[in-house]
């Protein structure tokens, strides 16, 4: 039998490690000496808007994005998604300079030296140039975080899609807890490549040198991509491995690849596809809660950039321990094997991953030890996140027909990004506030931005467990949608 379905599985590895790449160049170059924070003059609450309209964005996209890989295919679904968000990646680098106004024309040296013509305007700006620099520089940002989230959408409705196209169901956790963790790897690589960019080059070339790596991506997926009845590299066995849950009286590799056509709206009539969004509404916005803000709570908690060496060591350690995620894919594996259906073996791995995020009710009062017992609890949160996120993707192909998945994908994104926005949001506005009250915030007997946080760190821990309650009551029991 031939394995070319794990060529395939880590093409999309290293598309979410470039997407997971692309995210993270924000939150590492809007702290510290130089970072973007510095040079516009953001606040927090300007910092959450950002993050949480790219949320939003990506949510409303997310709707549309899986109808759209289903309809295009996901061959060329996933290379429009990746174009589109590579562009807006390396698109802002370039809100610097449109933020000073200063002409092409302008120019005299080369692109640094502009730049640091842009840079001694705002010096010299005062107040008021200071206060425009800030909230032009802010929507412009936001123009770009649109464009990154429109392209970024495509990427986990074509991925679940394609590893219910080349992979069994007994194999899919697996083989998505593989390719999800390029979000872990992706955060590991990005504290000792951005932050050195950003430090050698500007923070606008780190945005440009790390976007232009899904230009690559996508010149090695052309080549590589088919579906497997129509690849020659997939011989009759691995066909008819891949095909072993198909529902027909004839030889498994000839079975219909696709499955029936379900409308748009009718999605939302099944339990299933509740169940799902209630998932990801739940716990999305954990994951991008500590995506964003981790560096930003390193920098505010305990005066650690970064560009500090032992900045990027703690983020370093924190996405390594995630990396645990991918046994999380290989649990549900073991209780099907030991006789459960796919739905109960996921719900049973589910459950018990939603158990460590509760350890992050501990990470604050600890950090008053150490910064490492935060970051180490965070990076165990991670982990259970990644797991958790890899089993309820493949609830999906569990249910519905392979036509279905990446529409289904979609809704569950969007709600995901729904839920992620409001905790982005609310944070930046609660760590403002809670800055600008200093002693007067309390809670837990934390005062000011850490009694925040701990707020946020409170509602993070709970929200698994609560979000698998729902998911039981909506589905308690294994039931695939049957399409007349």
């Amino acid at each position: 039998m031939s394995n070319y379905r794990w060529v395939i599985c880590a093409m999309l590895f290293f598309a979410t490690t470039v997407n997971y790449l692309d995210r993270q160049v924000l939150s590492l170059t809007y702290p510290g000496n130089g970072g973007i924070q510095e040079e516009f003059g953001w606040s927090d609450d300007q910092y959450g808007s950002i993050t949480a309209v790219f949320s939003i964005f990506y949510a409303v996209c997310m709707l549309f994005a899986g109808k759209f890989i289903d309809w295009m295919g996901t061959k060329k679904g996933y290379l429009w998604s990746i174009f589109i968000w590579s562009t807006g990646a390396v698109l802002h680098a370039f809100c610097g300079i449109l933020t000073s106004g200063i002409e092409v024309g302008e120019w005299t040296g080369s692109f640094s030296g502009a730049l640091d013509a842009i840079r001694s305007f705002k010096a010299s700006g005062g107040a008021a140039a200071a206060l425009a620099i800030s909230s032009m520089s802010v929507w412009l940002f936001l123009g770009a975080r649109c464009i990154l989230a429109l392209g970024e959408a495509g990427n986990f409705p074509a991925a679940i899609k394609v590893t219910a196209e080349y992979f069994p169901k007994k194999d899919r956790a697996y083989a998505t807890a593989i390719f999800n963790s390029g979000a872990s790897v992706g955060a590991l690589i990005a504290p000792f490549t951005i932050p050195i960019l950003a430090k050698l080059f500007g923070w606008e070339m780190a945005f440009i040198v790390i976007g232009a790596l899904g230009y690559v991506w996508m010149g090695f997926w052309i080549f590589l991509y088919k579906k497997p009845s129509e690849n020659k590299r997939v011989n009759d066995a691995e066909l008819t491995y891949i095909n072993q849950d198909a529902d027909t009286d004839g030889d498994p590799k000839d079975a219909n690849d696709e499955g029936p056509q379900i409308s748009f709206m009718k999605c939302f009539t099944y339990k299933q596809t509740w169940s799902f969004i209630v998932g990801k509404f739940m716990t999305d916005g954990v994951w991008w809660f500590f995506l964003f803000w981790t560096p930003a709570y390193l920098k505010s908690q305990f005066n650690i950039n970064p560009t500090d060496m032992e900045g990027m060591v703690l983020i370093f350690v924190l996405y390594l321990i995630t990396m645990l995620s991918i046994l999380g894919g290989k649990l549900p594996t073991l209780f099907i094997n030991k006789g459960m259906n796919p739905y109960a073996g996921r719900m049973k791995a589910m459950l018990i991953f939603a158990f460590f995020p509760l350890l992050v009710l501990i990470a604050q009062p600890l950090g008053s030890i150490s910064p490492w017992f935060p970051i180490i609890i965070i990076g165990i949160a991670g982990a259970a996140h990644q797991s958790w996120s890899a089993n309820i993707f493949s609830t999906i192909g569990d249910m519905f027909p392979k036509s279905a998945i990446a529409t289904i994908t979609g809704i569950g994104g969007m709600a995901g990004g729904i839920g992620s926005f409001i905790i982005q949001k609310g944070a930046g506005a609660l760590f403002t506030h809670a800055e600008e009250l200093g002693s007067g915030f309390t809670f837990a007997g934390f005062e000011g931005k850490p009694a925040g946080y701990f707020i946020v760190f409170c509602v993070c821990a709970v929200a698994y467990l609560l979000g698998w309650v729902i998911m039981k009551a909506l589905v308690p029991k294994y039931k695939p949608i049957i399409v007349e």
